[in-house]
């Protein structure tokens, strides 16, 4: 009976011990492994086995981890107060260093966004916060990943999510557009008012080259006319020729006058 006992109690201990010292990390991990509080290194992926007692181990992951940056409330260059927030995408390329230079790197890193997220906006336009967002997220990705690179943590990319403009801006910014649209209307119009000046003008010199232009066009326009249901049709004729008949007319007077 006591060589039963005995005998589970070992194969207890040899249990606790196997479970203690031998860990599986996975693809997507790595453990950072310490022996008598000093670092090791990392290990991993696959089977690793730690002395007991003597050795420890902290996972961590290396995959691309995204962290949500609060909206943060900036005035801009220009005077603009705005709310921003960002999404961070990051990773960890040092295990070692992200364990032992901070004690949480990820809330680290979104505090650092955060300081980093007011600051950039802080110095640029208004309107280079809304047309030129890619050179925003770029500079805030050099930015913030200059001071996590000691940390062992690389920042892969920052987004700009949201801008929140006030509602005084948000009019002013409508009516701003309202005005450049009619100003392009404007323009697209006068552009085809000279265009079709041009073609009248080209159109009328050529007519006036030929003498039977001009009788051709007023033909054109009678069979135009003719073509609807006009109860009135005005027919155009030319100056000189209302001036000749004008003429004949007082001719005719005078010289019933005379007779």
């Amino acid at each position: 009976m006591e060589g039963l006992i005995f005998l589970v109690v070992v194969l207890a201990l040899l249990a606790f011990l196997f479970s203690a010292t031998v860990k599986v990390v996975q693809e997507y991990e790595r453990g950072v492994v310490f022996r008598l509080g000093r670092l090791v290194g990392a290990r991993g992926p696959g089977l690793i086995i730690l002395v007991p007692g003597i050795e420890r181990m902290v996972i961590v992951d290396m995959r691309v981890l995204t962290l949500d940056v609060p909206a943060q409330e900036a005035i801009t260059r220009d005077n603009v107060t705005v709310k921003v927030n960002a999404v961070v995408f990051m990773r960890v390329v040092e295990p070692g260093a992200a364990i032992t230079k901070v004690l949480d790197f990820a809330r680290a890193t979104s505090l650092v966004a955060q300081t980093t997220l007011r600051s950039v906006v802080g110095q640029a336009d208004m309107d280079d916060l809304l047309s030129s967002r890619e050179q925003i997220n770029d500079q805030l990705q050099r930015v913030i990943d200059e001071q996590t690179d000691s940390w062992g943590v690389k920042v892969t990319a920052v987004e700009v999510r949201d801008i929140e403009l006030p509602d005084t801006m948000k009019r002013a910014m409508a009516r701003q557009a309202e005005a450049e649209r009619e100003k392009r209307a404007k323009i697209i119009h006068a552009s085809g008012e000279l265009a079709a000046s041009e073609r009248l003008a080209a159109a009328a010199r050529i007519l006036n080259t030929e003498e039977a232009g001009l009788q051709l066009r007023y033909l054109q326009t009678l069979t135009e006319i003719s073509s609807e249901r006009n109860q009135t049709i005005v027919f155009p004729l030319p100056v000189e020729l209302i001036e000749k008949l004008i003429g004949a007319l007082d001719d005719r007077g005078a010289a019933s006058r005379r007779a």
